[in-house]
């Protein structure tokens, strides 16, 4: 048994989406959003200087924070403080009676 007209021209449809270098993708969004969000995705379709613009400020607005991790470690081992010397001596336990 062969495939529906519909599922064929839905595989044909993404075909010729994946030629054009494109995919279709689920969001998932708060309703006042949805205006907004196929704005934002139509205008990324097209191959224009604006939308690499768009591109560049979407990404600098949602990219995660990229500082490296243990920035506060290394401000901590230039402060002067950091050369004292805090080693505590050795002291043997005391033995306790239970």
């Amino acid at each position: 048994m062969g495939t529906s007209a519909q599922a064929r021209a839905v595989d044909n449809y993404r075909k010729r989406l994946s030629r054009r270098g494109m995919a279709r993708f689920e969001v998932l969004a708060l309703e006042k959003d949805r205006d907004l969000v196929r704005s934002l995705a139509r205008r990324l379709t097209e191959n224009s200087l604006e939308a690499e613009e768009l591109r560049a400020t979407v990404r600098e607005k949602i990219a995660p924070d990229t500082r490296k991790k243990g920035g506060i470690y290394e401000a901590l081992r230039r402060w002067p403080i950091a050369d004292l010397n805090l080693k505590r001596p050795f002291v043997k336990p005391r033995k306790i009676d239970l």
